[in-house]
């Protein structure tokens, strides 16, 4: 699958997650057509006793964002891709698009096991090729 313009920049702003978020790396991933799939690997555990809560981030001036939650790192990506797409609607003329960019919430995983960590990389890299068959499928 070839990307457009606004397909690769919305693979741009996945992978500047893991620059933005110091505990994460970012494994297999796709931008299809209408919409994405990804993994995001938490590196390291909160303990018990620590805060995932905005007063205790373990942040440090200047450095990346650690410790947040997923739902913050998701919304900031389609903060940053929305925003980028926009100006390229004015800017470059890409086609506007009716109301949201993105849907409102999106479908959160947790992969316990290398098992299901396979299967999940396996849906990912063959994502495009069930293209067509999506309902959604458009040439």
């Amino acid at each position: 699958m070839v990307l457009n313009d606004a397909g690769k920049m919305v693979g741009r702003w996945w992978n500047e997650l893991k620059n933005k978020y110091a505990n994460i790396e970012i494994d297999e991933y796709v931008v299809m057509p209408n919409h994405c799939h990804g993994i995001i690997n938490i590196v390291g555990s909160v303990g018990a006793d620590q805060c995932v809560c905005p007063d205790n981030m373990g942040e440090h001036a200047g450095s990346p964002l650690q410790g947040r939650p997923i739902y913050e790192m998701i919304q900031w990506f389609k903060t940053m891709t929305t925003n980028e797409y926009i100006r390229n609607v004015k800017q470059n003329r890409w086609g506007p698009f009716d109301g949201k960019l993105w849907q409102r919430n999106y479908y959160e995983q947790i992969i316990r096991d290398e098992t299901s960590l396979r299967r999940v990389r396996e849906y990912i890299i063959n994502n495009p090729r069930q293209w067509q068959q999506d309902k959604l499928f458009a040439e």
